[in-house]
């Protein structure tokens, strides 16, 4: 750990720190026109801020290309402010006192890490390094040895140092280490000798069998997760999330009292679970066409994308075609006019090559025009494409819907009719079981049990008008979107028409480019001839 200097005031990092470190680090020349020409910190690419009495790690922001900062020998007590730092690969906070790890969570491409000499008593929070290669943590506060195997995550770990804190004393901590990280080259500044590592493996088989099957049976987990997280992205982007079961009938119940209650009656139960079965067979039915139309959707951009692709690439090489065939026949054209015989015979060449030159440059512009046309014709293929598909999908969703919700009024007829039913009997005294009082509370007029069968009834319908209303705005909102310019906050749904639009876009802005470019080469190409030397006319 680090002492303070009682000199010096306890620093924290600012912008004259910052220049200053910078200067120091660059030769005498290259300082001397930084001065002149100011400071950009977004292209520096290493720091060193050692033995400067800094307290705490702040202002870094600016250094968006940094790879390697040197941080060690000062009073840091806290990992922090480093999460704009995303390019670095080699950090140094050895010497400071530091007793949490944190704040690296950003820092992806780091490869060597040095938390030496600080007051670390738990390695922890290092999960993102996925690319750490080296590692010193010597001389902190780490008791136990069950730290070690937090770095088995770590597979590309090839130098560890540890040396200097308390668990290095135990007998066997050098072969606990090289049997729990089997892909380690250097231990404590020392290369593991290939008998040790045979002598680990052997003494510790049996916990680290049990760790890589845990490990194994984790990642198995994990991918699981991941999977599901992607298939469950998948469908939000067809609109269809939660509706491959019985997700959208359950919810219809999810905190109906008076449903629960309902369902207490004699003959409901029966009749809730033929109804379940019809509700979650239609879901069943919705869910995959949603998902058909997706791949429609899906396809039909994809389509767009490639006829876009072809009429650019068409128009580009035919360009190209056309200007190099022009040169090719006309590499010569001003040394004949200059070498002709006569005034009158360059005078006519030249009149010739004007000609050719205002021929080229109507081909070109009638090329450009072309290319506009097919664009256009192509984009209102696909906004009508887009429509036929959106209406077809809404009448097909809403036709869907419609079953369910007659569903559910068959089913709430027949619910009606057992909960009078049960209310007579209930009042005659003619029940055959028992009730719950919570439900008998309700068995006393007609007009109680029908508002409450009722009341349940219209609830389980809003929330199936709210599902249809979800999938259709959904797909209203995606013909909206694949028919204007993507904006910053495009969702990832619709990202293939986004980077077509954007596409587009860029051609209009390079046919634009063209068109000025045309202009400039045939003037240049008049220019020239303008220019063209010619026999001066006979006396």
């Amino acid at each position: 750990m680090s002492q303070p200097d009682d000199s010096l005031e306890p620093n924290v990092i600012d912008d004259e720190m910052l220049q200053k470190a910078v200067e120091e680090q660059w030769p005498e020349d290259i300082r001397r026109l930084a001065t002149s020409e100011g400071y950009d910190f977004k292209d520096v690419t290493e720091l060193q801020l050692s033995f400067r009495n800094i307290l705490q790690i702040d202002n870094l922001w600016q250094f968006e290309s940094l790879t390697k900062l040197q941080l060690d020998n000062n009073i840091i007590e806290k990992i922090e402010a480093l999460e704009s730092l995303v390019h670095l690969v080699w950090l140094d906070l050895s010497f400071n006192n530091i007793e949490v790890i944190e704040g690296l969570d950003n820092l992806v491409k780091l490869q060597d890490l040095s938390l030496y000499n600080n007051r670390i008593s738990k390695i922890e929070n290092m999960d993102t390094l996925r690319e750490l290669q080296v590692f010193s943590i010597g001389k902190n506060n780490l008791t136990t040895l069950e730290n070690v195997v937090y770095l088995r995550r770590f597979k590309n770990l090839h130098s560890l140092n540890l040396t200097g804190n308390p668990f290095c004393d135990e007998e066997q901590y050098m072969l606990f280490v090289v049997a729990h990280l089997p892909g380690l080259v250097y231990l404590d500044f020392k290369l593991i000798p290939d008998t040790t590592r045979e002598v680990a493996i052997s003494n510790y088989q049996y916990l680290t069998d049990l760790l890589e099957n845990e490990e194994a049976e984790a990642l198995a987990q994990l991918e699981e997760k991941q999977a599901q997280q992607k298939e469950l992205e998948y469908y939000k982007t067809a609109f269809v999330e939660h509706l491959n079961g019985p997700f959208l009938f359950d919810s219809l119940y999810a905190e109906d009292t008076e449903a629960a209650k309902l369902a207490s009656l004699p003959g409901v139960d029966e009749l809730l679970q033929e109804y379940r079965k019809d509700f979650v067979s239609i879901c069943e039915n919705l869910f995959n066409f949603c998902l058909n139309e997706h791949e429609k959707r899906e396809a039909e951009v994809s389509d767009f994308r490639e006829g876009l692709h072809e009429v650019l690439t068409a128009n580009q090489e035919e360009g190209k075609r056309i200007i190099l065939d022009f040169e090719n026949r006309n590499k010569t054209r001003l040394d004949e006019i200059h070498r002709a015989s006569s005034h009158d015979t360059a005078e006519s060449m030249r009149a010739e090559y004007n000609e050719d030159i205002l021929q080229l440059s109507e081909t070109l512009m009638t090329l450009e025009m072309q290319m506009v046309d097919q664009l256009e014709e192509l984009i209102k293929e696909f906004e009508r494409n887009i429509a036929v598909i959106t209406s077809t999908f809404a009448e097909n969703v809403q036709g869907i819907m419609t079953q369910c919700r007659d569903l559910e009024n068959r089913h709430h007829e027949k619910l009606l009719e057992i909960s009078i039913s049960t209310l007579e009997k209930s009042l005659n005294d003619e029940l055959d079981e028992e009730l719950p009082d919570d439900v008998r509370e309700f068995l006393v007029d007609k007009n109680t049990i029908v508002d409450m069968v009722n009341k349940s009834h219209n609830i389980r319908l809003l929330k199936i008008s709210m599902q249809e209303c979800d999938i259709l705005l959904n797909v209203y909102h995606w013909e909206a979107s694949v028919k204007e310019k993507p904006g910053p906050q495009q969702t990832c749904g619709f990202t293939a028409w986004a980077q077509s639009v954007q596409a587009l876009q860029n051609e209009i802005d390079r046919n634009r480019n063209r068109i000025k470019e045309i202009f400039q080469y045939i003037d240049d190409l008049q220019e020239q001839l303008d220019n063209a030397v010619i026999p001066d006319p006979m006396d």
